[in-house]
């Protein structure tokens, strides 16, 4: 069982396909728990208004889906399309993608192409995550948001994300270390089980523990 109130940031860390992208989707409620219960709130989430609960949570993905459309448009569908000029540009600023959308040509009008094929891995992701803000969700959910970019891009993207978790209840699916040290707690998954959780400095120190091992796993592969 994991407990976690607001504002806080839980991060889940755990070897390929042990479960951990499972636990966003359960949380979206895209499909439900075979057993036990996930609870918002203290109510039980297959009780709540799905539109209503997918209201309340932004997502940022590994591979962000932007539409063939302007950025404008691709930010703007994080609220239904019914964004203000103002909300937007908040959003993109806050998300640090304000300023290169601006150097672009055609600013906020600038058409992405098919799966945001116009933009730079980095500067997809921080349309996603404008996206993701702009409707100002209470829950914000990452899925290994910056894995598949290069170092100053993830540095670039990381900087957004820290702002926009700030006062904000964030799930973190993630195995860079400096994306999960400083979670309020980090939950181990292994085979859909939690086998470990708590902070990085009471679990780095457990005696062979799961979280140990996949951190020297991370130092050795990082070497």
């Amino acid at each position: 069982m994991v407990f976690f109130s607001s504002s806080q940031t839980v991060a889940l860390v755990g070897e390929s396909g042990s479960g951990k992208s499972t636990v966003i989707s359960l949380l979206q409620r895209f499909y439900s728990p075979d057993s036990g219960e996930i609870l918002v709130d203290g109510i039980e989430i297959q009780k709540i208004q799905l539109r209503w609960l997918r209201q309340q949570m932004g997502l940022v993905s590994q591979e962000p889906a932007l539409f063939n459309d302007t950025i404008r448009a691709n930010i703007a569908y994080g609220k239904e399309g019914k964004a203000t000029e103002a909300e937007i540009i908040a959003a993109a600023e806050l998300a640090n993608a304000h300023k290169f959308i601006s150097s672009l040509q055609k600013g906020y009008d600038t058409l992405v192409g098919e799966r945001g094929v116009q933009l730079s891995g980095g500067q997809k992701q921080r349309v996603a995550i404008a996206r993701a803000i702009v409707k100002e969700p209470k829950i914000l959910l990452l899925d290994e948001a910056t894995s598949a970019l290069d170092a100053e891009s993830e540095r670039v993207v990381q900087d957004a994300l820290d702002r926009v978790m700030v006062n904000r209840t964030t799930v973190v699916v993630a195995h860079r270390l400096s994306t999960i040290k400083g979670a309020d707690l980090i939950a181990v998954v292994k085979n859909g089980m939690i086998i470990e959780k708590g902070k990085h400095e009471t679990l780095i120190n457990i005696k062979d523990g799961a979280y140990a091992s996949l951190v020297a796993l991370h130092m050795s592969a990082a070497s």
